[in-house]
Parts: C-alpha cells; structure tokens; sequence
C-alpha cells in the first residue's frame, strides 16, 4: 500500500464539519448552564420581592443593561477562543469599556450625593455577600463553558479557562440582579464587576488543567 492509498482510507470516510457546529456548542452549553443557574437563583435566593416596581426605574435598566452587556461579550469571546489561536482582545476591550463606563456612572453618581451618603452607595446593605453570590451563581455556568471548550479546539488554555470565566461570572451578575435589590452605581461598578472576574481568574487557573488534551 502506497502513502496516498493509507492516505486516501485514512480520510476517506470523513465528513466536513458544519459551519455552526461551534455556535450550536456554546448555544447548548451555556443555554442549559444558566438554566442551571437561574434555577439556583430562584430556589436559593428568590427573585426580588419588588422586581416589578424596580422595573420601572432607571437604576434597575442600568444594572440590567451592564450586566447583559457584559454576558453578551462573554459568551462571544468564548466562541472566538474556541478556534485555534482565537483571540479574545476585542472582547476584553469591549467589557474593560463596558467597566469603564459604569465606573464613570459611579463616581458621578458620588459626587452628586451628600458625603454622608456616600459610604451606602459604596457598600449597600449586601456588601458581603454580592460578590460571592455571583461567583457560586457561575459555578455551574463555569462548568458548562469548560464542557464548551473541551470538545472544541482551543490551544491558549489559560486564555481559554479566562474566557470562560468572565462569561460565566458576566452571566451569573445578569441573573445575580433579579435577585438583589441594589440600585447604587458605585455599588455595581465595585462588587458586581469583581464578582465577574473572580470566576475569571478561577477560569484561568482551572484552564490550563481542565483543558489541556
């Protein structure tokens, strides 16, 4: 047998991949994860008690829209460090803006109220416990995303399990807030943001393990 017969056996049977196949993997894999998630909001937590009143100001739109915004851009730099040598600069940008912008709503939002105002709007009343909700909120998201990746084809792996956490903790903040009932800008800014990049940095850790081949 030649080598372009082996080659020919070899490859013969095989069948192109479709064109979706990555989208149809994250759509799964991050679909039936926040279901997971939103669940362990919803029987751990509960939903807001005055979610429909919230909704009619402007405080709960801001939070929302962060918050989706930055799951948005989390899910498509998962798809995008998906393929080998993906990057994912355009998706870090567009959150570090996204970051950027609360921020500047925050310190605004400071420097009109009185000093003595201040303090609450930094720390709310679930300054210890915002943060570490989101992150065991991502948990399960985390694991769908690494599940994601794994039949897939990254070769950055701490980039990769990077990824994959910021999507997973930026998912995990959106359904955080039809929990909590802060509506403070810098309290946002400051402990919803950090509860999307601890599951970041828990990613990149976990990445370069759980992924390898």
């Amino acid at each position: 047998m030649t080598t372009d017969d082996l080659i020919a056996r070899l490859t013969g049977e095989l069948k192109p991949v479709p064109r979706t196949a990555v989208l149809r993997r994250v759509a799964i894999g991050l679909g039936s994860s926040l279901a997971a998630s939103a669940t362990l909001m919803y029987f751990w937590l509960g939903m807001r008690p005055d979610l429909m009143t919230a909704m009619e100001t402007t405080p709960f739109w801001a939070k929302f829209v962060y918050t989706l915004s930055l799951a948005i851009a989390g899910a498509w730099a998962l798809k995008r460090i998906a393929h080998p040598l993906g990057s994912i600069r355009i998706n870090l940008a567009l959150m570090g803006a996204l970051i950027v912008a609360i921020g500047i709503l925050g310190f605004m939002q400071l420097a009109m109220a009185p000093p003595e105002a201040h303090y609450y709007l930094l720390t709310g009343h679930s300054v210890s416990i915002c943060t570490l909700n989101i992150v065991v909120l991502s948990l399960p998201l985390l694991a769908g995303a690494f599940w994601i990746l794994s039949g897939l084809a990254p070769t950055r792996l701490t980039v990769a399990g990077a990824a994959a956490g910021l999507a997973s903790g930026a998912i995990a903040s959106l359904v955080y807030s039809f929990h909590c009932t802060e509506s403070g800008m810098p309290f946002i800014a400051i402990w919803y943001t950090l509860g999307v990049l601890v599951p970041g940095l828990i990613g990149a850790i976990a990445g370069r393990y759980v992924l390898r081949w």
